[in-house]
């Protein structure tokens, strides 16, 4: 068994475990793709309601930089499929998948971005509280442990430290 083959458990060619990476990669991607696309349309809409010319300047703000957001974290988990186009068949597949990693990951922290903006943006219309950047809070906390607290804890935890 090859020293890869020990690392990974299986005993894949560097080619055969970039073509599973890229599989997994892009499964992983539809399901972001898809709530970002979602998100970002009807951010779009927005701006053409009656009710979005009597926001506050604070909210029409807020609404910008959210579609801002939208708009770079839809490029970055749609990149992939670009990515992947672009350089299929020259033989750079672990490389692209490396960047195309690297892109997804960019895309969920501005995915995370827009969902906080978007939520701050909308309880502050629907409630005009104070107790909004609580609740924003709140529920930017429990994206992050979901998101990234327990695959960071999971990987640590079921990591065997001879991988690193």
């Amino acid at each position: 068994m090859t020293e890869a083959a020990r690392r990974t458990g299986r005993d894949e060619t560097e080619e055969e475990q970039a073509d599973r990476k890229w599989g997994e990669l892009i499964q992983e991607v539809r399901v972001a793709q898809t709530g970002v696309q979602i998100l970002f349309g009807f951010l779009l809409t927005v701006v053409f309601q009656p009710k979005y010319v009597r926001l506050t300047d604070t909210n029409q703000v807020i609404y910008i930089v959210t579609v801002v957001l939208g708009a770079c974290a839809t490029g970055a988990l749609i990149g992939p499929v670009s990515l992947h186009r672009l350089v299929s068949g020259r033989r750079v597949k672990p490389q692209a998948v490396r960047l195309a990693s690297r892109l997804t990951f960019v895309g969920l922290v501005l995915l995370l971005a827009t969902m906080t903006s978007s939520l701050l943006l909308i309880l502050r219309v629907a409630t005009h509280d104070g107790y909004v950047p609580y609740l924003v809070s709140g529920v930017v906390a429990w994206y992050l442990v979901c998101w990234y607290g327990l695959p960071l804890w999971a990987r640590r935890k079921h990591t065997d430290r001879s991988d690193d």
